[in-house]
């Protein structure tokens, strides 16, 4: 796609330069949906279970990434509910133009990101960036308080991976020192403790719980 260099008419060169930052916010739509979202969370705090529970490769990638983004299509479904409402239903029908709708598209998923977002991290970035002290929330620009959700999200994933770890760790203590203490030493602890820590998942419906602290972890925010 090109602006046409003989373009004469000022609406002509807008529609050009329109088209374009459209095309630029659709090659980025695969960013914004893993970071400004509830994917970076849990697609974290799944792939930190299966380590802990010790299959690298089970359950496969394209499992965890797929339960991942339906989980977050699920998360998100009222922020995209609103977006609709808002801003795409009217400038479809032509009651708002481009500008007006992209401002109130912003305003739910800005609400989710404050939401979730400490306000320690939000500090970072205006120092950071040397911006103004916000008088409110709505002072506060889409730049800063962007990385400053990631990076929160990424404590609040690491602090759940954190505390999921715990009990396999424990299984995994135990069964290294009851075989040092049998003297087989050259025998993996891994290898024994794998079918425990298996067992433990399921007795206790490991998925059920996770999944359940996943999603109410946002919506308890």
């Amino acid at each position: 796609m090109t602006i046409d260099p003989q373009a004469s008419e000022p609406q002509q060169v807008t529609s050009g330069v329109k088209l374009l930052v459209l095309m630029t916010v659709l090659s980025l739509a695969p960013a914004v949906l893993i970071l400004a979202t509830s994917f970076t969370r849990i697609v974290i705090v799944l792939s930190m279970l299966r380590s802990a529970i010790g299959t690298p490769s089970v359950p496969p990638n394209q499992v965890l990434i797929g339960l991942s983004l339906l989980l977050t299509f699920f998360i998100m479904s009222p922020v995209y509910k609103q977006m609709d409402e808002q801003a795409v239903q009217p400038f479809l029908a032509g009651q708002i133009d481009q500008e007006t709708a992209f401002t109130r598209a912003q305003k739910p998923i800005r609400e989710f990101m404050f939401d979730q977002t400490r306000e320690k991290d939000i500090q970072l970035f205006l120092d950071l960036g040397n911006a103004p002290q916000p008088a409110t929330l709505d002072d506060i620009p889409t730049i800063t308080l962007f990385p400053a959700f990631v990076i929160s999200e990424l404590r609040t994933a690491f602090t759940m991976g954190f505390v999921i770890y715990l009990p396999f760790l424990v299984i995994d203590l135990v069964v290294s020192s009851i075989l040092l203490s049998m003297g087989m030493m050259m025998l993996p602890p891994s290898l024994v403790s794998l079918p425990f820590k298996l067992l433990l998942f399921v007795m206790v419906d490991g998925w059920y719980l996770i999944v359940r602290s996943l999603v109410l972890s946002f919506m308890g925010s």
